[in-house]
């Protein structure tokens, strides 16, 4: 839970909803196909459930001042790694400073998978 003052009131961000808000834009970037669970978790949910839900992979630490992204994710093959990566990147900052005011301190993002 990240939560900040402000004069009007106290504002407070689960993790889940930056993890949905980050999972819509990095599901939008050209050369993504999906996201890959990143915890046993998620794994096992992964097996019994058909539906992949959209914060799958996303892990977000921090606090009101900046956070940490790690994103884990499935490409297109034949694509540029480097190129799809640098865009999830600028993405994920832009949308997050743009929703929340929090600045993204750092972004990794994990291939995990190719898909034909």
């Amino acid at each position: 839970m990240i939560a900040y003052e402000t004069r009007t009131g106290k504002i407070t961000f689960s993790e889940a909803y930056l993890s949905k808000l980050i999972g819509h834009e990095v599901t939008s970037c050209f050369g993504v196909v999906g996201m890959a669970p990143s915890t046993g978790k998620q794994k096992i949910l992964g097996i019994f459930s058909q539906n992949q839900t959209i914060d799958t992979g996303i892990k977000v630490i921090g606090n009101t001042d900046t956070v940490d992204v790690e994103i884990h994710i499935v490409v297109v093959y034949g694509m540029n790694i480097n190129a799809i990566a640098a865009s999830i990147t600028e993405k994920v900052r832009y949308a997050v400073k743009e929703n929340t005011g929090i600045t993204v301190n750092k972004v990794i993002v994990k291939v995990d998978g190719i898909k034909e």
